[in-house]
């Protein structure tokens, strides 16, 4: 049905704007919405299968008809004039016309994919005992992984895919290098990059054939940082004792913001977690402080602050994790006698995910394999998704300068994904240019092919997500088979309320922070909260940046109220700062404040931003280095969540529900493990799912401004990696795949990623 009534009003989805879908959504779930035939309450349906539409909610045998609202053909006015003895009409007046339709872009299937062509799994002469051995117990290796397995001496490059098994590879080489080879378990490192994927191989090898606990455990395995840190502690156990270690984020951020004060830098203003992330990036490339170059007034800040933390570290004899690395460096730059020890005892190094690997610790794999040469590097450069931590691909590109006599091989065969799904991700990734050539094939075609689909704005995109997971689940998925992906995490905002408000179990990361809670969000709420209540005390404290004024004035304003008898906010006028022009400023605050109190949020918002200079106050905190995640877009992405409300007492209680369901997902997702999992990109890379879905594809967001703006400025290398993130959000769906083009994106006109051109176009075009 493409008519209903509300408020008495026939409503045709065709001559409404459609910005006001998702309102006839929440109308219809709050049972305003009638059949104007049968008046049974109705629903307005926003999903990805079908075309919005009306339906009866229980789904009775109604064959109610759409009630024709079209206007009557328009009457036509026409004058004559006698010419001659002829009426001769000299003109003709529409005296109405009709509106036009809305135009709804039909979800549809990527284009150009190839038929698929069975192809069985490539056969490997077992000429090797243990290998005829593992195959006899079901583990089964394509000649690619055979061919990886075997070859235990010197180096080599292992081109492992999405889904191509590398673990299976890893676990399956050690096994064999025991099994077969006789080498001893002592001698060989294993290196992963999580403590998790560390276990997971060790409990594989000891389901393995002839593999004994005490091979296992003899096997030097697990991080970066814990097989580094336990060399260290050995040759220095006082200097780095776990008691010294800076475990803790907020550890790091107290020392830093200690050192901040001594620069006279705002704790309120300054993002002291950006200047974290930077040190992290110096100290992993191996920039001291005194080799940094600063290329800007946030550099040169967070240049000082380095610093100092590193100066306050050394002083209190602590360290952090970064330092595990760096000393594990300078302990062998400084003691050859040391290094040549650890070459000595180790003579094979396995390491999974090369592709993530620094400098610090590319550095340190070259020293101690320098004697034997038998590096297995396992990874893939498409995978590359790290830059921001010191991560670059070029280790994986020029393995073989490096490390000369270096074999290649390229584990080609994707196990988890459709045929489908795995063509999708190469005419995606094919299209970068500084990438090892290769092309991944899949064992298996599906029923369908991954689809884009067109949502309005965010808020109907993680509408029409959560009815197609609905819809999913009443068919026999289970939640834990989906995960929405998103590029940052604000992009999590809408589909996270919509999940909220519905009663199906879902996960987010342990660190993910509210939307709400974001800084510049929270600053814009605070003028909200004043409004309605001008002596509250939080919301004063956290409005000060925003008029750039020190937290310590908080005190004076508190003392101020009291003498005088009138609210905290009264009081900016009395305030005193030696600046003619910010005095007369904070005395306007007070006015503009008052006149939001009965405005509709979003017009309260825009209101802030034009009159009190909080445009400004963004700019400033988005030129400090705030690059991924802008303020400018925190503050669009506040007004379209603001949108669908009409107070701001109303809009106030949502965001505080919000934040407080944040909080108890987070301890949910502890327990509960058959959940939808909201996460971003760069968090599920290794996961799988069975259904996926990708929010956001527009550029802007994926690819992110930060690398557009790049890419202008003639820097290639962040939008590759942009297109690499879209890679492995592809490759993480097994069965489903489904890719969100809003046509807006924080109330602007979007234009889809230009990443999904070869999916949409007839013919592919290579480029940027």
């Amino acid at each position: 049905m493409k008519t209903a009534m509300l408020n008495n009003n026939l409503i045709n989805i065709n001559r409404v704007s459609r910005g006001m879908f998702q309102s006839l959504y929440d109308e219809g779930k709050k049972g305003h919405l009638q059949c104007p035939v049968c008046k049974e309450k109705v629903r307005f349906y926003i999903g990805i299968n079908q075309e919005p539409h009306f339906y009866h909610i229980h789904h009775l045998n109604y064959s109610c008809e759409d009630v024709d609202d079209s206007p009557a053909m328009p009457q036509e006015r026409v004058e004559y004039e006698e010419r001659n003895g002829f009426r001769i009409p000299v003109s003709r007046t529409i005296v109405s016309t009709l509106e036009p339709e809305n135009i709804i872009k039909k979800a549809q299937p990527v284009k150009k994919i190839p038929p698929f062509i069975p192809e069985s799994m490539s056969k490997y002469n077992y000429s090797f005992q243990y290998l005829d051995t593992l195959a006899r117990s079901g583990v089964i290796l394509d000649s690619e992984q055979a061919d990886a397995v075997s070859r235990t001496e010197g180096p080599l490059l292992v081109l492992a895919g999405a889904g191509s098994g590398k673990t299976r590879v890893l676990t399956t080489r050690t096994a064999f290098m025991i099994q077969e080879k006789n080498i001893d378990p002592k001698s060989i490192m294993l290196v992963t990059f999580t403590a998790k994927a560390a276990a997971e191989m060790k409990d594989r090898l000891s389901s393995y054939p002839n593999m004994e606990n005490m091979q296992i455990r003899q096997i030097v395995s697990g991080t970066f940082h814990s097989l580094f840190y336990r060399i260290l502690s050995f040759h220095a156990p006082e200097k780095w004792s776990f008691n010294k270690l800076l475990s803790k984020g907020w550890q790091r951020e107290q020392m830093i913001k200690q050192a901040g004060r001594e620069l006279n830098l705002d704790e309120k203003e300054f993002a002291y977690d950006l200047a974290l992330q930077q040190i992290g990036f110096w100290k992993n490339t191996l920039v001291s402080p005194e080799k940094v170059r600063p290329v800007s007034s946030w550099d040169e800040s967070v240049a000082n602050l380095y610093k100092k933390y590193e100066q306050a570290k050394e002083e209190e004899g602590l360290f952090d994790f970064d330092d595990m690395l760096i000393g594990c460096y300078d302990l062998f730059s400084h003691n050859p006698a040391i290094l040549e020890n650890y070459q000595n005892r180790f003579q094979y190094f396995l390491i999974d995910e090369f592709q993530d690997i620094n400098k610090v610790q590319y550095e340190l794999i070259k020293m101690l394999s320098a004697k034997s040469k038998n590096v297995c590097a396992v990874g893939d450069d498409d995978q590359s998704i790290y830059a921001f931590r010191g991560s670059d691909p070029e280790y994986l590109l020029d393995f073989e300068k490096d490390f000369p006599g270096a074999e290649v091989v390229a584990l080609k065969q994707n196990y988890r994904s459709t045929h489908e799904i795995v063509s999708t991700a190469n005419q995606v990734i094919v299209q970068n240019k500084k990438r090892r050539s290769k092309k991944m094939k899949a064992q298996y075609t599906g029923e369908n092919a991954p689809y884009l689909f067109y949502p309005f704005d965010e808020e109907e995109e993680a509408t029409s997500i959560v009815t197609d997971i609905q819809e999913k689940i009443e068919e026999g998925f289970e939640p834990k088979d989906f995960a929405v992906l998103f590029r940052t995490n604000t992009g999590s905002r809408a589909v996270f309320e919509r999940l909220a408000n519905s009663s199906l179990p879902f996960r987010i990361d342990q660190d993910a922070e509210s939307f709400y809670d974001r800084f510049i969000v929270r600053s814009m709420l605070s003028f909200l909260q004043l409004a309605l209540n001008e002596d509250d005390k939080g919301a004063m404290k956290n409005i000060l940046p925003a008029l750039f004024m020190k937290q310590t004035v908080i005190k004076d304003l508190m003392a101020e109220s009291i003498l005088n008898d009138c609210t905290l906010l009264e009081c900016l006028k009395h305030v005193k700062t030696g600046f003619a022009f910010q005095e007369s400023k904070l005395k306007k605050v007070i006015p503009v404040i008052r006149s939001i109190a009965h405005l509709a949020p979003v017009q309260a918002i825009e209101k802030i931003e034009k009159e009190l200079g909080f445009q400004d106050f963004v700019k400033k905190r988005g030129n400090e280095g705030n690059k991924i995640e802008k303020g400018s877009d925190d503050v669009k992405d506040l007004k379209v969540a603001a949108k669908s409300f009409t107070g701001l007492r109303d809009f106030l209680e949502h965001t505080e529900h919000m934040r407080a369901m944040n909080k108890e997902i987070k301890q949910l997702s502890k327990k509960n493990q058959n959940a939808i999992t909201l996460s971003t990109i760069h968090r599920a890379k290794g996961l799988e799912y069975k259904v996926i879905y990708i929010v956001g594809a527009v550029d802007g967001s994926l690819p992110h401004d930060h690398a557009l703006e790049a890419y202008r400025n003639g820097d290639f290398a962040p939008i590759e990696e942009e297109r690499r993130l879209m890679y492995v959000a592809i490759t993480r769906a097994m069965a489903h795949l489904y890719i969100s083009v809003p046509e807006k994106s924080r109330g602007r006109k979007a234009y889809p990623s230009r990443f999904l051109a070869p999916l949409i176009r007839e013919k592919t075009t290579k480029g940027i």
